[in-house]
């Protein structure tokens, strides 16, 4: 079997897989013009990292955007690492309000897999290509500072233990690494600012929005285990593929429970300077591409005003 294009020119069965090749890597050239020397922040975390398959692909995306003169920059949670951790352990996992409680000896087993499990995993995938990516922790170099925070259950406000959030960034060590042509690696976990000595469980993706605003990144792309925003969940029709801060703003309280911190980080990069945020199908192969560098996208782009017909 044959093809026809529109001019006529034949294309055998073994030269039509190029052809589309071909036509895909030039659909992406208006975006890597757009994009060059631009830092997008991705937060990678959740079932993804649990998958070997899945973490190579995203590995592969990350040296791809590094080649074509995009400056990634990689945020990771370890939800299901953790709580796969303090099982083995034997430490009890206590859930308030959908935040894990967090006890001293819970901090220690979080710092572990966070910093000393995850981030070597995600660096050693992506150094397979070159010598290319150097994990960071929020602890290095005052990268984060945090304070606790509590939360509110039937009313009334309840004690998460060690858990904050980010209330400034120094991006200087991650610069330095952006600057140096690495990739940064960076676990979500930060100092107290009120007690340095101690360390403070943040969310992943939060800590990606703080870290996307102090870099003045073009773009935070979060990864997670469904394919976007839905309007009216579980009905898999309403995914909501472009939404503005205001809309957003309006949606937040309504939608599905464990979408609200993603979105809110959406929000929050926004709202103060991120050109475009995305939120994106982490179990699909090579889906940060597919979102960044076609023009309908994949997931839900998030924007201040105004969403543009396109993707980009």
């Amino acid at each position: 079997m044959v093809e026809t294009t529109t001019t006529g020119t034949i294309i055998q069965p073994s030269a039509h897989m190029a052809a589309l090749k071909a036509e895909t890597l030039v659909e992406s050239l208006p975006w890597l013009q757009r994009f060059h020397d631009a830092v997008f922040v991705f937060k990678f975390g959740g079932n993804a990292m649990a998958d070997d398959a899945l973490l190579q692909a995203f590995a592969e995306d990350m040296v791809y955007l590094r080649y074509v003169g995009i400056k990634p920059v990689v945020v990771h949670g370890g939800g299901p690492q953790i709580s796969a951790m303090l099982d083995r352990l034997g430490i009890a996992s206590e859930f308030r309000g959908g935040y894990r409680y967090t006890t001293p000896e819970a901090m220690d087993v979080v710092r572990m897999v966070l910093t000393g499990q995850i981030t070597r995993d995600i660096v050693g995938k992506i150094n397979r290509f070159g010598p290319l990516a150097a994990g960071i922790s929020g602890e290095d170099a005052g990268l984060f500072s945090a304070r606790r925070i509590t939360t509110e259950v039937d009313g009334e406000q309840v004690d998460l233990g060690l858990v904050g959030e980010v209330t400034d960034v120094n991006p200087a060590a991650v610069l330095a690494q952006i600057e140096a042509g690495r990739i940064p690696v960076v676990s979500s976990i930060a100092p107290d600012a009120d007690d340095p000595r101690q360390v403070l469980n943040v969310n992943a993706d939060s800590a990606a929005a703080s870290l996307a605003v102090a870099l003045g990144a073009e773009k935070l792309v979060i990864l997670t285990n469904v394919a976007g925003l839905y309007a009216a969940w579980p009905d898999k029709s309403s995914l909501v593929s472009q939404i503005d801060a205001k809309n957003l703003r309006i949606m937040l309280g309504g939608i599905e429970s464990g979408m609200i911190p993603k979105m809110q980080a959406c929000l929050d990069a926004v709202e103060n300077g991120v050109p475009q945020a995305h939120v994106v199908d982490g179990r699909m192969p090579h889906s940060s591409l597919l979102e960044i560098f076609t023009s309908s996208g994949i997931g839900t782009l998030v924007t201040l005003a105004g969403a543009s017909t396109e993707n980009n």
